[in-house]
């Protein structure tokens, strides 16, 4: 475990509120900007921050400070988002391929765009891209786990990972999104 977090962790696990209130302070800001991105409005982000905090702090016995303490919160608030949106993943059109076929072009760099900016284009995608795309170029996860939490067919995650990819690159070369807005 981390030494700068051992006495907090061990704060927390004896219901220390002062402790779990330092804890949230610490780690609150970012987890914030990683619920917005699987949110679809500020509220919904802010429920999903407090569910999350609550399942840290009700786990936190659990924490054996194998990983960073940092990373063990992200995982609880990624689970948790995308648990607060598999009910509804239904609702949103997605495509089941085995192979992708798509030639969308050469990917155009988006270091050149601001961390507020991609938040914003990334926001616009359709549910269900906008998840895969978080979860695969974000967070990391491979298109096998995405299939595995979300319930879908690998070829599913990568269909919807091409998608968001084009998508967001017809946003960045100024085309609109309009035809997507109805699958929001």
């Amino acid at each position: 475990m981390e030494s700068e977090y051992r006495e907090l962790v061990e704060s927390c696990v004896r219901d220390d509120r002062k402790a779990q209130r330092e804890m949230y302070d610490l780690f609150a800001g970012k987890m914030y900007v990683l619920c917005l991105r699987y949110a679809i409005s500020q509220q919904e982000a802010e429920d999903v921050l407090q569910e999350s905090f609550i399942k840290v702090f009700k786990n936190i016995k659990k924490f054996r400070g194998d990983s960073r303490l940092g990373y063990w919160i992200k995982r609880i608030v990624v689970n948790t988002a995308l648990n607060h949106r598999r009910n509804k993943l239904y609702m949103y059109p997605m495509v089941d391929v085995d192979e992708i076929h798509q030639n969308v072009g050469h990917d155009k760099v988006f270091s050149d765009y601001g961390y507020e900016e991609l938040l914003s284009m990334i926001s616009e995608l359709p549910s269900g891209c906008r998840i895969i795309f978080n979860l695969y170029a974000i967070d990391g996860y491979g298109h096998k786990e995405i299939a595995k939490k979300l319930g879908i067919s690998e070829g599913t995650s990568k269909s919807q990972y091409s998608r968001a990819k084009m998508l967001l690159q017809k946003k960045i070369s100024g085309e609109q999104l309009k035809d997507y807005e109805k699958f929001k």
